[in-house]
């Protein structure tokens, strides 16, 4: 995502917290699609085969962005389509409008939280030279 800081003191390693929460954010996805492929398998809104088969494509998208939001920009985008995906899928299960819209609060509160502390100045002096 963000190329190595020159400007920062010998010693100092760049560790950017935006990717942690975005891949924790893409995390807690996971489990709210396994729970609502099995919900819309249970209420018999959708045949078997497509609320696992589209759940599992759903699941193994997320984990997909998350082992790589740290390496590529693509995969933040592929994120924002998760969380639109998650909000249609609302269409099937009308709770899922609910739960898809705060696991877009979420995501949005980490892109902003996480750009505010990567911003954040440095301490002066590097890990371990504290007194």
């Amino acid at each position: 995502m963000a190329e190595p800081d020159e400007t920062l003191p010998e010693g100092w390693k760049r560790n950017l917290l935006t990717p942690k929460l975005l891949a924790i954010a893409l995390g807690l996805d996971v489990f709210l699609v396994v729970f609502a492929a099995l919900t819309a398998f249970g209420l018999r809104r959708l045949d078997p085969a497509l609320a696992f088969g589209g759940g599992g494509a759903l699941v193994l998208l997320c984990l997909i962005a998350a082992a790589f939001v740290r390496k590529a920009a693509w995969a933040v985008w592929l994120g924002w389509l998760i969380q639109l995906a998650l909000i249609a899928s609302g269409l099937l299960l009308a709770p899922m409008y609910l739960l898809g819209g705060a696991s877009l609060i979420l995501w949005v509160w980490c892109l902003w939280r996480g750009a505010k502390a990567d911003r954040a100045p440095f301490p002066s002096t590097p890990p371990g030279d504290a007194a």
